[in-house]
């Protein structure tokens, strides 16, 4: 059987990050989108899957907003064209509902674009490896966000003069649709865009990872990780934060002990060329034990000062916390000592 080309096969699978955020999910619709272009579609139908629950069950029928997808495959354009369906979070697909989807993908002659974030289910991968494609959208870090804001900026005719780029990127992350909000704002306005103008008129702050506020306490930079310390306070938990700092320390102590990275990867549970044990090993050597000690000693205090004390003292107590874990973790502090 012939092979058939990417860009006539009629299913495509878009696969983000397990956690996307709106950064991802931005460049998966485009992609999507793009892709429903290049096949000439003109009326696609869209249909979101919604959440499911551990409690879900349909009796074996499809729920409502899957239901429209089986006419949607079956049927031909209102306007004559090519038939076309996006389907938006297909990881809340519930197993009976993943193998129709895969039937309808097998033997559709429409376009049909599948969004998913993490993992396909097993039977419609399956599916789509025969009759389809699948691409990739990766972890949009800070590095991709700021070049993307560069070519965002002058597609829109916009000078973004001294730090305004990073004052964005603070304000901001990597959320590429609320940037490009701001640059449609500021070009409307007519303004000079520099750091000042954008501080001003900007007023939140990123709903960022928490790996950024740990990588910048590994650095030992004590003004960045009260900036992440900060954006997390704005969205997120004090003990998310505390619980992730919890297993930071822990892969750093694990790392600290091993005799070798192969080690230390079964103990975690990994592949020893992975990237997050390829990072803890490397930091293995930035603390002592006692300064590992330590870190956890004031984890812990912090943790019960979050549980017990009024909340007016939270913050300053994760601030005094953070300064504290940047000079008994950071790498930047031997650097300069050195």
């Amino acid at each position: 059987m012939a092979a058939v080309s990417p860009s006539r096969r009629p299913v495509t699978a878009i696969i983000g990050p397990r956690d996307a955020g709106p950064g991802e999910r931005q460049q998966m619709l485009e992609r999507a989108h793009q892709r429903l272009d290049e096949a000439g579609a003109t009326d696609p139908i869209r249909i979101d899957v919604p959440s499911t629950s551990a409690g879900d069950d349909t009796g074996g029928r499809l729920r409502a907003d899957i239901e429209a997808l089986v006419p949607a495959l079956q049927s031909g354009s209102l306007f004559g064209g090519p038939q076309a369906v996006l389907v938006v979070d297909v990881q809340n697909l519930l197993a009976g509902e993943a193998e129709v989807v895969a039937e309808l993908a097998a033997t559709t002659g429409a376009t049909l674009v599948l969004v998913c974030t993490g993992r396909l289910p097993a039977v419609l991968a399956k599916a789509v490896k025969q009759v389809g494609e699948t691409l990739t959208v990766k972890m949009v870090r800070e590095r991709d966000a700021a070049d993307w804001l560069g070519h965002a900026a002058r597609d829109r005719k916009l000078r973004l003069a001294g730090d305004a780029g990073v004052a964005l990127l603070q304000r901001f992350g990597t959320d590429l649709a609320a940037l490009g909000q701001a640059l449609d704002v500021l070009a409307a306005s007519g303004e000079d865009v520099t750091a000042a103008a954008v501080q001003e008129r900007f007023r939140n702050r990123p709903d960022a990872p928490m790996w950024h506020y740990a990588d910048a306490v590994a650095d030992g930079d004590e003004g960045e990780a009260l900036r992440r310390l900060a954006d997390f306070l704005t969205h997120g938990h004090p003990l998310q934060l505390l619980a992730f700092m919890a297993g930071e320390l822990r892969r750093r102590a694990l790392a600290a002990a091993a005799p070798d990275i192969e080690t230390y990867a079964e103990w975690v549970g990994s592949k020893s060329d992975a990237w997050p044990v390829r990072k803890a090993w490397r930091a293995r050597s930035e603390s002592s034990p006692e300064e590992l000690r330590l870190a956890v000693q004031a984890l812990a205090r912090a943790d019960l000062a979050m549980k017990t004390a009024p909340e007016a003292v939270h913050r300053v107590t994760l601030e005094r916390l953070t300064v504290a874990l940047c000079r008994w973790l950071g790498s930047r502090r031997r650097r300069v000592a050195g």
